[in-house]
């Protein structure tokens, strides 16, 4: 691909991006949204395209998982040395909350009870004069096992644990309070 079809790309991106948004929202009502915006290599700018292009959601689906406690759970990634939501990536033959069950199943061995969408977020993708965009959706789920188990395939998460408090190396801190003040009063 030459850089000139990364226009082409970036414009299918953002259709698709466009087409997997407004089916949560005629499917979900009275989540958050949040945007964050990410300067990225050109490599990494195709890479997340493309994702976008085939699913809609640059960085798949996510959950928030909590206890009737008010305790979440995060998981370490190696990769970004972070503890984050359980998620990754949608596969061609399921929705954004099959992927989001799926990966909750492998991060953290855990089953949980759906309760709808509980964010989504707007993800710029911006590499000098090319952008787009894609949406991450984060379903919310209470625990109904609460020990944690990591069975990763990829080797990505090492840890589970539930937190009352969240670490100051947890993505998406803030999103994540402002969650738990509006749902868990």
């Amino acid at each position: 691909m030459t850089l000139d079809d990364l226009w082409f790309l970036a414009t299918r991106a953002e259709q698709r991006a466009e087409q997997a948004y407004h089916r949560l929202a005629d499917t979900y009502s009275q989540f958050l949204e949040f945007s964050r915006t990410y300067d990225v290599s050109r490599r990494r700018f195709r890479t997340l395209a493309r994702r976008v292009d085939d699913t809609g959601a640059p960085y798949g689906a996510h959950t928030v998982v909590y206890q009737p406690s008010g305790e979440l759970l995060l998981v370490w990634h190696e990769g970004v040395d972070m503890w984050v939501l359980p998620g990754g990536g949608v596969h061609d033959d399921e929705s954004y909350r099959e992927a989001a069950e799926r990966e909750l199943h492998e991060e953290a061995g855990l089953e949980a009870e759906y309760e709808g969408l509980a964010i989504a977020t707007r993800i710029s993708i911006e590499c000098g004069e090319y952008s787009t965009w894609g949406v991450l959706p984060t379903f919310q789920a209470r625990a109904e096992t609460t020990t944690p188990t990591v069975d990763d395939p990829e080797g990505e998460i090492t840890d589970a644990k539930w937190f009352r408090e969240l670490p100051e190396n947890t993505r998406d801190r803030d999103q994540l309070r402002t969650w738990r003040e509006r749902t868990l009063r």
